[in-house]
């Protein structure tokens, strides 16, 4: 039998925001089905135990920590990789922040901070990696939208415009780097509790209203990403571009569950 689609054997990843939560889990499961992954973030300790978790999978790694608002610190890791992993075919935009404040009420700095991470990242890691990605053949970057891309959340205004803009940006990338072999797409996961929203969900009024708009009536487990991550890493995906896979349980196509 020939090699499937989904193999990313030989394939190697990059993924932002992968010391923690929806980032940790896509960088393992592309590891589990082959790639050689390098898990970056800003937290050293975190960033090191996910490196360790890879080289168990018997997968290369490489041990880097990087802030995606520092564009110096991209390049650097970018050119850790090229040098002793020979190659960049995956990359992955899973750094994100968020807040709950009353929009009449963010202040400026606020606004540009999570803008800085959760939309001005993308673009940086996005063009220090295109020539690499470009290099390869046949890139992939992955962006994680939200359903914030898609509709409002009460009290995250800003969250939920960076996230619209990523989809826009995901789109623009995938016409422009069409013609150099880069498929670019995004995830938009559903609610997945993890350290970063936890506290809005758990047992809040929050939290309750969402189940109910939620026909499987769950919150996601971030290992759910995988195989959409999986697809879009692969040469399965050789024909999509500019897309965005929803995972989230039902709640976009959701109107009265009760």
């Amino acid at each position: 039998m020939g090699k499937s689609c989904l193999d990313l054997s030989g394939k190697v990843a990059v993924v932002f925001g992968a010391s923690s939560g929806l980032g940790k889990a896509i960088a393992l499961g592309l590891a589990e089905h082959g790639a050689d992954v390098v898990p970056t973030g800003r937290r050293g300790e975190m960033v090191g135990s996910v490196c360790e978790q890879v080289s168990t999978l018997g997968r290369r790694t490489l041990f880097a920590t990087s802030d995606v608002s520092d564009r110096l610190s991209i390049r650097e890791l970018r050119d850790a990789v090229k040098k002793q992993l020979g190659r960049v075919d995956v990359l992955v935009n899973a750094a994100g922040q968020t807040f709950r404040k009353a929009s009449v009420g963010v202040e400026d700095a606020e606004w540009a901070e999570l803008f800085e991470t959760n939309l001005t990242g993308v673009l940086h890691t996005c063009q220090e990696f295109y020539e690499p990605l470009k290099a390869g053949g046949a890139g992939r970057v992955i962006n994680i939208a939200s359903l914030g891309s898609y509709v409002a959340f009460h009290e995250v205004a800003a969250y939920c415009a960076s996230k619209a803009a990523v989809l826009s940006l995901t789109r623009s990338l995938a016409c422009e780097w069409a013609a150099d072999r880069i498929c670019v797409n995004a995830i938009a996961p559903g609610v997945f509790p993890t350290e970063l929203n936890a506290h809005l969900l758990t047992g809040t009024e929050r939290g309750k209203e969402i189940l109910q708009r939620t026909p499987m009536k769950r919150f996601g487990d971030p290992r759910e990403l995988v195989g959409a991550a999986v697809l879009l890493a692969s040469d399965g995906a050789s024909f999509m571009t500019g897309e965005c896979l929803v995972v989230d349980g039902g709640y976009l196509a959701s109107g009265v569950n009760s």
